[in-house]
């Protein structure tokens, strides 16, 4: 029995990865993300069993089970979406249809293979790993169910992928509408994660495609289960370290979208004016868990017409308001003070040194280190 060592040993090592992280995340309490976290590894699992059953060599002893895991895979899309949206909208239910609309990529790869379900025996099958004994007719069978459902792999998987993306991307937008630290909500780390899996199956596909065609990649079956291993390790490590974002204040994150203003800019003026207020004299924006909603209870404005201002008036949203205001407070410090760059970042209302970096380079175009030494070669070159 041929057995491929390195991918063998690779899928093992990723077996072992997805086994520990299920039983972690079915230890934890019921809620909505765990349980998609737990389908989504169970998947992930299965799909990994199939890798092993090809590259162990297996498949000699159980040439029925071939492709089985062809249907099971097309649910790792919709699996990732599905997770991403209870983890992000905790407060909203997926519909039924989104459900069956995920059931469409198994069901359209099972009836692609019935012919090579049906259509032929479990030694058959078997025949066909070796060029010597296999029915040219029953291989090209065989060549098309790899090949369909490698495409439709590709095709229905990528669109939820950019699906997340997506969502991901509005998620973020809704944070920043409500909140001035948005780390530890904004799971940035899943945008990473999702990009680096597209390409790792982008190429996984490509490569079990073209190796039924006799195409061999130098190196890629063992560079991509390396590859694969690595981004799993990264992401149930993340994802079973995500902390549950919970319901937002007052009520669920509200809708994005542009709208016209309903209050007068006379009103919105006077907003504009409190806002400044508050964070020029009162310094509230040193709060470094400063949201809308405590900002609107400091000045007695509702969320709402703060928003509205922010967005059609002042032609922001409430982190980069906030924010200004902190940047703008870090170049005094970093000016006319000795204070370490870390102790200004917490000073001015950062929860951390990237965060403040990120934010003050976004401004000035320059990090926080680099702007204080242009700051004082110019000081000393006018002295």
């Amino acid at each position: 029995m041929a057995i491929d060592v390195v991918p063998t040993v690779l899928y093992s090592g990723m077996m072992g990865v997805a086994v520990l992280a299920l039983v972690q995340a079915t230890s934890r309490p019921k809620t909505k993300q765990t349980k998609y976290l737990s389908g989504l590894l169970l998947l992930l699992f299965i799909h990994i069993l199939g890798e092993l059953y090809i590259y162990s060599g297996l498949y000699r002893f159980a040439p029925a089970l071939a492709g089985f895991q062809f249907p099971i895979r097309m649910l790792l899309g919709p699996a990732l979406y599905f997770y991403a949206y209870a983890a992000m909208s905790p407060e909203n239910e997926l519909s039924f249809k989104s459900h069956l609309i995920a059931l469409l990529g198994p069901l359209v790869v099972i009836l692609a293979m019935l012919p090579f379900i049906f259509g032929m025996t479990a030694e058959q099958k078997l025949a066909l790993a070796d060029p010597i004994t296999r029915d040219p007719d029953l291989w090209q069978i065989a060549l098309f169910t790899c090949f369909f459902s490698a495409i439709a792999f590709v095709l229905f998987t990528f669109t939820y992928l950019i699906a997340t993306l997506r969502l991901h991307s509005r998620h973020r937008k809704q944070l920043m509408d409500k909140y001035s630290a948005i780390e530890q909500r904004s799971m940035d780390w899943f945008r990473v994660v999702l990009i680096l899996w597209g390409i790792a199956w982008a190429v996984y596909a490509a490569n079990y495609t073209s190796g039924f065609m006799g195409i061999r990649w130098f190196g890629v079956h063992s560079i991509l289960p390396v590859v694969e291993l690595l981004i799993l390790l990264s992401f149930t490590h993340l994802a079973l370290n995500q902390s549950e974002l919970g319901e937002p204040e007052k009520g669920k994150v509200g809708d994005t979208q542009a709208r016209a203003a309903v209050i007068l800019p006379e009103k919105m003026q006077k907003i504009a004016s409190k806002l400044s207020t508050s964070m020029a004299e009162n310094e509230l924006f040193r709060d470094e868990e400063l949201s809308l909603n405590s900002l609107a209870s400091s000045i007695s404005v509702s969320e709402n017409h703060i928003s509205e201002t922010l967005s059609q008036f002042l032609n922001t949203n409430f982190f980069q308001f906030v924010n200004s205001y902190r940047v703008e407070e870090a170049k005094q410090l970093l000016v006319n003070t000795d204070m370490l760059v870390l102790t200004i970042a917490e000073t001015v209302g950062f929860k951390s040194k990237s965060t403040f970096n990120t934010a003050f380079k976004n401004t000035t175009s320059v990090t926080p280190t680099t702007f204080r030494k242009q700051k004082k070669m110019h000081f000393s070159e006018n002295n």
